[in-house]
């Protein structure tokens, strides 16, 4: 399982590299579904499978799960500072809690 999470980061990095201007929003890459547990992922995990998530609005969301405990729902998600409705919406496809 671990091997097929990081083959898909790194197609994922060498795709965005090559496709920094356009958003992909799709649930899926090449067949594979993109999803990612916000409630046990890493921050790295997070701001790789995640649209519009960098580095620091993925640690934002770790700590805000250490210290709220898990997402009961995609919608908390905005109680994590810059992170708004959009992004949320941008991803929900992509989200498991």
């Amino acid at each position: 399982m671990m091997l097929l999470r990081l083959c898909l980061v790194m197609l994922l990095s060498i795709g965005s590299v090559s496709n920094m201007a356009f958003a992909n929003t799709e649930a899926s890459h090449d067949g594979i579904e993109i999803t990612v547990n916000i409630n046990t992922a890493s921050a790295e995990e997070i701001a790789t499978m995640l649209n519009g998530i960098g580095d620091k609005k993925a640690q934002d969301i770790v700590e805000y799960r250490e210290a709220n405990g898990s997402f009961k729902s995609l919608d908390e998600l905005t109680q994590v500072k810059g992170i708004g409705e959009t992004t949320v919406e941008k991803n929900k496809q992509r989200i498991l809690l």
